[in-house]
Parts: C-alpha cells; structure tokens; sequence
C-alpha cells in the first residue's frame, strides 16, 4: 500500500482594481399600470441618452432586472381599523454599467447620471477587466505554496516527495471586488448635486484560492 501525504495549497494575490461596475436601481409608482411602465422607461431613455452624450455606446447601460407589482399601503376606514388599500403600481428596474475605472470616466459618468430627470439609486463597485488572469495566478500560487508546504512537512519527517497522484480542486467563487464602495441612496440628488469631481484611490482586491494535492511519499532509502 502506497503512503501518501495530502497538503491543501492556498494561493493568494493583491491587484488594483481598475473596472466599475455601476448599479442602478429605478424606481416608479402610479396608479395606472401602464403610466407606472411608461415613466420608468422615461427615466430609462434619459439615463441612455445622458451616457450617450458622454461618450458611451448605445446599449451600454443592461437590464439586469425588470418587476412590478402592486402596492398597497395601510389606510383608517370609517371604524378606526387600519386597513391595506390599493395604492397603485410599483415598477423596479435594476440596471448595470460597466467602464474602465480612471478617475475622469468616474466624473463624468456620475455627473451624467446626475444631471439627467432620472435620479436612480446606485452603488459602484470596483473589480478588475481580466478576472481569468487573476485566478490563474491564484492556482499558480495555489500549487506552489501546497508543494513548499508537503516539501517541509516531508524533510522533517525523514522522507522525500513522490510522484503526485491526485489534485481536489472545488470550482468556487472568488472574491474580485474591492472592499471599498461608493453608494447614493433614493432622493439624495440635491447633495449629490449635478458634477462630481472627486479622487477616489480604492483599495486593492485581496483574493485567495485553495487546491489539494496528494503526493506519494518514499523512504530515503528508496
């Protein structure tokens, strides 16, 4: 029966982030189904050509969810009793834009949004445009740091590394945002105001990955 030893390898990296990605959420009511979507693409067709204007494609701005629903809210009837009644239709419509981050396409891209009749809520977030390099690096480092791992364990235990027989790797999330976020909540436009010069410096992404290895391990003397 073959000895083995099996070592977890956790690979780690540091990079700056240097892609937004801007969520967007619109919100509109109404009592009339159909004046509740109508207004809601309004705001949307403001928000596309107020982007447009600075620069960005058409269809740059995605859906990302689109739901409506009815609204009630909770009214006194003619005895004192609180009661839900019909309020009317509510239209939510999540949307995402994606941009190289330098501070001068922040600026501009929030003063955009800003400026325009539609005042969404959002929050941007900061990642980086090549994620497959990055976690490539991940399981390079992975493999590396598992093998100096096994390599130590093995020298102080009187043997030597083997061939390698087996690699466990669990196809995971990793993490490739910043910790740092930006947030404009509903009905803040006014002290948003309508130009945003601000010099952001976000934090790098610290992202880890882990693999298993199992290697035979032989006697000295073998």
């Amino acid at each position: 029966m073959k000895r083995t030893i099996t070592v977890k390898g956790i690979g780690t990296a540091k990079t700056k982030p240097d892609r937004v990605v801007l969520n967007m959420t619109i919100e509109t009511k109404d009592r009339e189904y159909e004046n509740a979507i109508r207004t809601a693409n309004g705001q949307i067709a403001d928000l596309n050509a107020a982007l447009e204007a600075v620069g960005y494609e058409k269809g740059s701005l995605k859906t990302m969810d689109f739901n409506i629903r009815t609204n009630y809210e909770d009214a006194r009837d003619e005895n004192g009793m609180y009661r839900s009644v019909f309020a009317g239709y509510m239209c939510f419509h999540s949307l995402k834009l994606e941009f190289d981050f330098t501070n001068e396409n922040l600026s501009k891209t929030l003063s955009a949004i800003a400026s325009c009749d539609a005042k969404p809520q959002f929050n941007l977030s900061f990642t980086v445009k090549d994620t497959a390099a990055i976690k490539e690096k991940l399981l390079e480092s992975a493999a590396k740091n598992a093998r100096q791992r096994a390599e130590i364990l093995c020298a102080a235990s009187g043997v030597s590394l083997g061939e390698l027989i087996n690699i466990d790797y669990n196809w995971g999330d990793v993490n490739l945002f910043s910790p740092t976020n930006f947030m404009r909540a509903k009905n803040e436009s006014a002290a948003f105001g309508a130009s945003f010069d601000a010099q952001l410096s976000p934090d790098d992404i610290r992202s880890s990955d882990s693999v298993t290895f199992t290697w035979e391990i032989c006697s000295n003397n073998e």
